[in-house]
């Protein structure tokens, strides 16, 4: 056994100072404590309005400082991702934040026979890897120390119209979809929804802003299940459901910070 290491800094404001742009994880853990638990988050993900997950609003602000820079670098968010940050079918070596994931993605043989001018319909674990990014978020949401916040950026569409059903279009729209892998029991229900709203609280939410659809159908339910199998699958053979567990979803299109590129946000927790 290891002899306890007695010259390591205490984790506090001194010793961890703030910079700007893209936070460590130290700086989270001393500046940016997170507001929700792992149960939270999971039910703010089944809640049906997925506008409830939020960063850190003091982080938040630092991000708006820093893109500010970024655009007038780059001209557009959008320029910045594609021409810089997402490193498409490498290993992400640009971010702060280490996932700990055994990833064999980045070493799988791309399909040479799809041709960058003909990319696949839509996004499936069967896209070619030169067509998909995968980074940790580098401005992540407010979640515990012990969960990756993952990005799933795609060339490919995510929504199309052989996966989304026209019934189910207009809710899909709106809510985005979203799933749970490697779960040990069923996600938290949408009625637990009251008791972590007070998590909440500081950024003003209550249940009646909320925006989110009716129940869906059993019929709808399965449409809706239908439209999200394909990042369902990506997610479960990424993150292995006998060692993670996960909570994934897709922004509706009300949401998305960056339209027209899409991705899909994974929050991942390691089964110690």
């Amino acid at each position: 056994m290891a002899a306890p290491s007695y010259d390591m800094a205490p984790l506090n404001k001194c010793t961890i100072p703030l910079r700007t742009g893209p936070p460590t994880k130290e700086e989270l853990l001393v500046h940016y404590p997170a507001k929700f638990t792992w149960n939270q988050l999971k039910t703010f993900v089944n809640s049906g309005d997925l506008g409830l997950l939020k960063r850190d609003r003091t982080l938040q602000r630092r991000y708006n400082e820093w893109a500010v820079g970024i655009v007038a670098q780059y001209g557009s968010m959008v320029n910045y991702l594609m021409n810089h940050r997402l490193r498409w079918g490498q290993r992400d070596t640009l971010s702060l934040l280490k996932s700990d994931v055994d990833d064999a993605f980045d070493h799988s043989v791309d399909d040479v026979s799809i041709s960058d001018s003909n990319p696949p319909a839509y996004f499936c674990w069967e896209t070619p890897r030169r067509f998909i990014s995968i980074i940790q978020n580098d401005w992540p949401y407010s979640v515990p120390p012990e969960v990756e916040h993952t990005l799933i950026w795609t060339k490919t569409p995510i929504y199309h119209s052989d996966l989304v059903d026209d019934s189910v279009k207009s809710r899909i729209d709106q809510d985005g979809l979203w799933g749970f892998t490697g779960n040990d029991y069923p996600p938290p229900s949408p009625s637990n929804l009251r008791f972590c709203l007070p998590a909440l609280a500081e950024w003003g939410i209550t249940e009646d802003k909320m925006i989110k659809s009716d129940p869906p159908s059993p019929a709808q339910a399965t449409l809706i299940d239908r439209a999200g199998k394909q990042v369902h699958r990506f997610v479960k053979n990424r993150w292995p459901e006998s060692d993670w567990e996960t909570a994934w979803f897709v922004n509706p299109p009300r949401l998305q910070s960056v339209p027209g590129l899409a991705h899909v946000h994974v929050f991942a927790r390691h089964k110690r």
